[in-house]
C-alpha cells in the first residue's frame, strides 16, 4: 500500500527556458490559480530555512541562479504538508530527440485538497507551460517507474509488477512521447495526436475520467483514487491502458 503520507509528485516537460520567458511568473500564478488558497510566497535556503518574498513576481521573473527557469516557490507551511513548484532546463543529451527541455516540478501534499486539485493543477501548468506531456504520481511510484526503465546493461531486463520495460527518456524519437504512463497525465495536443488518441471506439472508458484543456490537449486520469500499485484494480487498469498506447516508452514497432 503507497504511504498516504507521501507527497502528489507533479512533472511536465516543455519547450527549453529562455531568458525573458513569461512562462515561470504564468506557471506561479496558475498553481495558485487552480489550488484552493495557495500563496506561493516563500523559497527555502540553502540551510532549509523559509525565507519570504515580498516581491514574489519580480524574484520569479529575474530567473534561477543557474539560468532560466523557476526558483523554488513554496507555501510556507510546514514540511509535511507543504507545496513547492520549480523549474530548470533540462539538457539536450538526457531528453528525447535530442532537444533541451523546460522540465517543471511540483510538489503537493496527499490529501483531500491536494487529491482534488491536483487534475486542475496539472491541466494549468501544462498549458502554461506549453508542455509535450506531464503527470501527477503519488510520489513513492517513482521506485517502480525507474525499474521499468532498460538500461543498456540489463540483459534481460525483468520490469517490476509485470509492467512493460520502457526505453529511456534519450531513446525515445521526439518529446511529445510520453516517457510513462501515471495516475493523471497531461498530453498536448501533438502528445494525442502521436498516440492516437482519443479513439471513441477503444476509449471510452478513459473519455469517462478525462478532460479537454484550453490548448487542445487532455488530462486522462486512469483511477479514481490516486494510483497504487498494490491494489491489483489499479495495477491491471496501468496495465491495460499501457496495451493500448504502445509508443509511451518508445514501444511501439519502428
Amino acid at each position: 500500500m503507497t504511504n498516504p503520507s507521501e507527497s502528489l509528485s507533479l512533472v511536465a516537460y516543455a519547450p527549453a527556458p529562455t531568458r525573458g520567458d513569461n512562462r515561470p511568473l504564468a506557471i506561479v500564478h496558475g498553481m495558485e490559480r487552480t489550488f484552493p488558497g495557495l500563496r506561493l510566497e516563500w523559497t527555502i535556503s540553502d540551510a532549509g530555512q523559509l525565507i519570504p518574498l515580498p516581491q514574489r513576481d519580480e524574484w520569479v521573473a529575474k530567473g534561477r541562479r543557474d539560468g532560466p527557469g523557476i526558483p523554488l516557490v513554496c507555501d510556507g507551511g510546514n514540511a509535511s504538508s507543504r507545496v513547492t513548484l520549480s523549474g530548470w532546463e533540462r539538457p539536450a543529451g538526457s531528453s528525447p530527440g535530442n532537444l533541451r527541455l523546460f522540465e517543471v516540478h511540483a510538489d503537493m501534499p496527499w490529501d483531500a485538497t491536494g487529491i482534488a486539485a491536483a487534475a486542475a493543477v496539472l491541466e494549468d501548468i501544462g498549458d502554461c507551460a506549453r508542455a509535450f506531456w506531464g503527470y501527477v504520481n503519488p510520489e513513492g511510484i517513482a521506485v517502480t517507474v525507474a525499474e521499468q526503465f532498460r538500461h543498456p546493461e540489463d540483459d534481460p531486463h525483468i520490469s517490476p509488477k509485470g509492467l512493460p520495460s520502457l526505453k529511456l527518456p534519450w531513446e525515445l524519437p521526439a518529446p511529445e512521447i510520453p516517457h510513462y504512463l501515471a495516475w493523471l497525465n497531461y498530453w498536448s495536443a501533438a502528445a494525442a495526436r502521436a498516440l492516437g488518441f482519443p479513439d471513441p471506439s477503444r476509449d471510452a472508458e478513459l473519455l469517462s475520467r478525462a478532460r479537454r484543456t484550453a490548448t487542445g490537449g487532455w488530462v486522462v486520469q486512469l483511477t479514481e483514487a490516486p494510483l497504487d500499485l498494490d491494489d491489483p484494480a489499479h495495477l491491471n487498469t496501468l496495465k491495460r491502458t499501457y496495451e493500448r498506447f504502445p509508443e509511451i516508452g518508445g514501444r511501439a514497432a519502428p
